[in-house]
Order: structure tokens, then sequence, then C-alpha cells
């Protein structure tokens, strides 16, 4: 496993606020040559410590329609079968294991209220859901992703 040194902490902290900011930009930040800073990227993504980049939208964007975070209790054993089922939702955009009262939690998002009640309903069809609970995102005061 590669070793995470502090510089390589402040390498992805930087990163996680612009993953396209110019390698020489975050080279003078870093304190560090352009070179040393190419050479830590190289290694930190062959390493699979930084796995990808990704696509962000900005909020005017991304903020049309409704998010909820989805809490779902299923049967022992039926986890796996649930999660793959869920898995062909496009509506779902992360699920979770989790523990607790609860044994999934997804992120949802739709176009309208109408659309989250459909979607609901057909996801309290899977067989093995036992129990669900919606929690409407008014709004998000933070996003680190």
């Amino acid at each position: 496993m590669v070793q995470i040194t502090p510089k390589d902490e402040q390498l992805i902290a930087l990163l996680r606020v612009d993953a396209r900011e110019p390698v020489a930009s975050l080279a003078r930040k870093l304190g560090l040559s352009r070179t040393t800073v190419q050479d830590r990227l190289r290694r930190l993504e062959g390493s699979g410590i930084i796995a990808g980049y990704s696509l962000k939208l900005a909020r005017e964007i991304d903020a049309g329609g409704m998010r909820a975070f989805v809490t779902l209790s299923v049967e022992p054993r039926r986890q796996v079968e649930v999660a793959r089922t869920l898995a062909k939702f496009h509506q779902i955009e992360t699920l979770h294991t989790v523990s607790g009262k609860y044994d999934l939690v997804a992120q949802v998002k739709t176009g309208t209220s109408e659309d989250m009640d459909r979607l609901i309903d057909e996801i309290g069809l899977i067989p093995g859901i036992t129990r669900i609970e919606t929690a409407v995102i008014l709004s998000t005061k933070l996003d680190r992703r």
C-alpha cells in the first residue's frame, strides 16, 4: 500500500476544491516543483488512492427537481438482491449500506414531487423491503464532493 504523506493530503485537499486546477498552481500552493506534483499525482492515481475525477454541475443547472434520502429496511439475506434491483433505477444517485435502524440509504432525484411519490411506491414493491422512510432535502448547506 502506498504511504500518504502530509503533502499528499494537502494535494488531495486542493484537488477536492478544484480537480482541474493546473499543476503549476498546485505546485505553487504546496511549495513544490511542478515535476514533483506531477509525480505525486501519477503515484496517487497509479496506486488507486485517486480513483478518478468526476463532473460536478453548477447548482443552478442541477437545481431542478427534488432530492430525498430514502432509508430502507430489508429482510435478512435479501440485501444483495434488493441492491441489484435498486441499481436499475436511474433516479437513485447513491446507495449505501448503513448500520443502525435501517439497512440501506439511497439519495434519489426526481423531476417533481409526483415523480418522487411514484418512485417511492415502486421501491416499496421490491420484494424484501420491509420499511421505507423518506426525508426530502430542502437545501444543501455544504457539499464537498
